[in-house]
């Protein structure tokens, strides 16, 4: 398998994870707590932090924030992969940034999320490590 493939298809797992959880937190109410409880109470707190905000809009922007940064991978290294291989061939930063950004996702996911993100972290992870590899060869 070519080092594009894997560049382009570690990115497209990870703009599918962050495409889904934006939409999660857009249109659904699966971000929510299962004690209405403690949503009401997110919505009336606000963190120590400063009070121009509350828990709940944290919380939220958090999410959406989350969403954007996992997309930004697709966004830019896909037209990159695409039409400008080249670029990445001779950029050890470029290419690097891949699996170390996917590590950090991967180690997050084990520790505080779920499986489906484990999952996705870790095949993004072995795509950016094998590219890098066919790459570089360091």
């Amino acid at each position: 398998m070519s080092a594009q493939i894997l560049i382009i298809t570690g990115s497209i797992i990870l703009g599918i994870l962050g495409l889904i959880h934006f939409m999660y937190v857009l249109t659904t109410q699966k971000f929510n707590a299962f004690d209405d409880k403690v949503t009401t109470a997110m919505q009336q707190t606000t963190p120590v932090l400063t009070k121009h905000t509350s828990m709940w809009r944290a919380w939220l922007g958090f999410n959406y924030s989350h969403s954007f940064g996992l997309l930004w991978v697709p966004l830019f290294y896909l037209p990159l992969a695409i039409n400008h291989m080249s670029v990445l061939q001779q950029s050890l930063w470029l290419t690097a940034l891949l699996p170390i950004m996917a590590l950090v996702y991967t180690v997050l996911s084990k520790r505080f999320w779920f499986t489906v993100p484990v999952v996705g972290s870790m095949l993004a992870l072995l795509c950016f490590s094998a590219a890098f590899y066919l790459l570089h060869r360091l």
